[in-house]
């Protein structure tokens, strides 16, 4: 057994996803068929995609057009999802539950009410910040962190209202921090891992972990070379990171974000990492040593190995309930709370 927790709000049994198969906390591909079978493949009941990265509002809407048309082409694989509830619908009729969510605060520009248009639309997950410092807060990146702005504050609170959950990837320290404490509902970091396994700029201090879980909160950990330290890590030293996470938020408050990313060029990664904010190489999570993009790991090429993951966590002493939780367990019930609108 693995850690200890405050109660959860609902019961395991009560969210079961795993009957049907698992969730991940985030991925960005270049999405085609080809890659949401990947999904049936690995047993994905549900998959959290970014649809903004860089995008203002109206280039947004253009590509929650885009994901609308996808999911009428393929309505045999994949469903939209709104509440917890759909999501276990779509799964149980043996398709994926696609929940759209932002990567960037960018969507919002400067206008609070599109918070609840993108709701309206939608969206159920919106991550702060990204590569750079916007109109809410720091970025990760950043070589002043001075946390969350007058407006990040009223973005975090109109979350909370409409039933949107903050994202805290990519975001500063201390803008997470005060995302954290003045979020009235439980928070998330969709993608990243422990700093004290891998240091990394977009990885968590334990500190962090413990304020995240603390008031409720969940990491997604994962399996992203670049924030394992590259593509030879094994499934059980990444299943070891897993353990430490657990070890220091509680066994309730851990899950996996694959951070998967495919069908991308070179010149696709640019962009990702750089948008249109420098005409400088900026090497986002990469480095000089590593630019591009690095192979994934052995044990986690593609959404096809999602199963895999699983055994890597029995390797380390995970039990199947335990492993139940951290594969979609724990997710599914924050998207129970997080997705439900609270009145004003």
């Amino acid at each position: 057994m693995h850690g200890n927790s405050i109660a959860p709000s609902a019961t395991s049994a009560d969210l079961d996803i795993t009957r049907y198969g698992y969730v991940d906390a985030l991925q960005y591909s270049n999405w085609d068929r080809e890659l949401l079978l990947q999904w049936r493949t690995g047993n994905i009941a549900c998959v959290h995609v970014t649809v903004a990265i860089w995008e203002g509002t109206r280039d947004t809407m253009r590509t929650i057009g885009r994901w609308n048309r996808r999911f009428r082409e393929h309505s045999d694989l994949i469903a939209p999802a709104r509440t917890a509830e759909e999501i276990m619908q779509v799964a149980a009729s043996g398709r994926t539950a696609v929940v759209l969510g932002f990567q960037n605060g960018s969507p919002f520009e400067d206008d609070l009410s599109t918070v609840e248009l993108f709701h309206d639309m939608g969206v159920r997950i919106g991550q702060l910040t990204y590569n750079i410092a916007n109109h809410i807060g720091s970025s990760c990146y950043e070589p002043i962190d001075a946390g969350l702005t007058r407006f990040g504050k009223h973005v975090v609170k109109e979350m909370n209202r409409v039933g949107m959950i903050v994202d805290l990837s990519h975001v500063g320290k201390l803008t997470t921090l005060d995302a954290i404490q003045h979020s009235e509902r439980p928070v998330m970091v969709s993608h990243g891992n422990p700093d004290a396994v891998w240091p990394h700029a977009r990885n968590l201090s334990d500190d962090l972990l413990r304020e995240l879980s603390a008031h409720g909160g969940l990491l997604g950990c994962a399996p992203y070379p670049h924030l394992t330290g590259g593509d030879e890590v094994t499934g059980r030293q990444w299943a070891e990171g897993v353990a430490h996470a657990v070890t220091v938020m509680g066994i309730d408050h851990v899950g996996i974000g694959t951070d998967s990313s495919h069908k991308w060029t070179d010149e696709d990664l640019h962009h990702i990492r750089m948008g249109h904010w420098t005409h400088e190489m900026n090497y986002g999570a990469g480095s000089p040593d590593k630019p591009g993009w690095l192979p994934w790991p052995q044990f986690f090429r593609t959404p096809e190995d999602f199963p895999g993951l699983a055994d890597s966590l029995a390797a380390v002493g995970f039990d199947e309930a335990e492993r139940n939780k951290l594969m979609g367990g724990n997710l599914i019930r924050l998207y129970a709370d997080g997705f439900t609108p609270r009145p004003a």
